[in-house]
């Protein structure tokens, strides 16, 4: 016969107990509260917009309150390092693009965060073009008229960068043509803009998102796009790749992370319901007039993507002769 003490007794129930609340808790559906989206770039940005967007589409699919916070600044270390060490409960989320997952460990000494190791791929939501632009003041009219005013105005012509898009971009431009162009470091691709437009800077490298509306009005100027093929949306705009820089070819590209170990289930959930989102016609539409091009792919591809996409900007800045800040 066994004997129970009363004190034994307690614990057994409290272990039970315990367990079952436990067991009840892993078996409650996701979500059940309010989500956070994490982006790396300031309110107005081309991943702000899209973010916002992407996150109306998780809420009325999963019936929860989802928030989009902006923390700007750094390159978006803080903000990555934040969804990093967040728990992995599919509460926090990461908004982001090649700025922190591709660029960030050429451009940086001290990046606090494995973007490989530390992060639970998602979806992949599409791409980021860009375009040379200038102000119209600048006397030029194509990419070819630029260099040569900058190799006849050395040190006295610059240019704005939002992005590691437009960091990278620029500084082959200098490597590339033999031109000295200063860089002007900013927060992000609007206030750019803005300065380009104001005159405070001749020369920017801002994405479609950012620059297309202030093209349409005339208050700057296309001289070249990013990528090795012309853009639908601009065809009369030459590449830099068939007319200074043969061969140079660069993409911004955007999508959605979690905190390393996020369970399966969860990221099933969110990625049925991105994939949902970028299958429906409204949100197409208002992507593609923000200059997004919409391109979803699943967390095992996206996973995949992002290591080739690492090696890929890691060379780029190589390249570039960038040495990491």
């Amino acid at each position: 016969m066994v004997a129970w003490s009363k004190s034994g007794c307690l614990r057994g129930l409290l272990t039970l107990v315990l367990a079952l609340s436990a067991a009840q808790a892993s078996a409650e559906p996701y979500p059940t509260r309010t989500i956070t989206i994490i982006t790396p770039f300031a309110a107005g940005s081309v991943t702000d917009a899209a973010a916002r967007m992407i996150g109306q589409s998780l809420q009325d699919a999963l019936g929860q309150s989802v928030v989009v916070e902006n923390r700007a600044g750094a390159g978006g270390l803080p903000a990555a390092n934040a969804v990093a060490r967040a728990k992995p409960d599919g509460y926090t989320l990461f908004f982001t693009t090649n700025s922190t997952h591709s660029a960030a460990n050429g451009l940086y000494k001290n990046v606090p965060y494995d973007p490989i190791k530390d992060f639970t791929p998602i979806a992949r939501i599409g791409s980021f073009p860009s375009f040379v632009a200038v102000n119209p003041e600048l006397p030029v009219n194509s990419i070819g008229e630029l260099m040569a005013y900058a190799k006849a105005n050395p040190g006295k012509l610059s240019y704005g960068v939002g992005n590691s898009t437009g960091h990278i971009a620029g500084e082959t431009i200098k490597k590339r043509t033999g031109t000295d162009i200063v860089r002007v470091n900013y927060r992000s691709n609007p206030a750019v803009v803005t300065d380009l437009i104001a005159g405070h800077i001749p020369m920017a490298i801002p994405d479609f998102n950012t620059g297309l509306p202030q093209l349409k009005t005339q208050k700057v100027r296309a001289l070249a796009v990013l990528t090795k093929e012309r853009n639908r949306v601009l065809p009369d705009v030459p590449t830099l790749s068939e007319t200074v820089m043969p061969g140079f070819d660069i993409l911004a590209w955007a999508g959605m992370f979690g905190p390393a170990n996020l369970p399966p289930e969860i990221v099933k959930v969110l990625a049925d319901a991105v994939q949902k989102a970028l299958s429906t016609p409204p949100v197409i539409e208002r992507l593609n007039a923000g200059g997004t091009e919409v391109f979803w792919s699943g967390p095992q591809d996206f996973s995949d993507f992002v290591k080739t996409e690492l090696v890929k900007w890691t060379a780029a800045i190589k390249e570039a002769g960038i040495e990491p800040e």
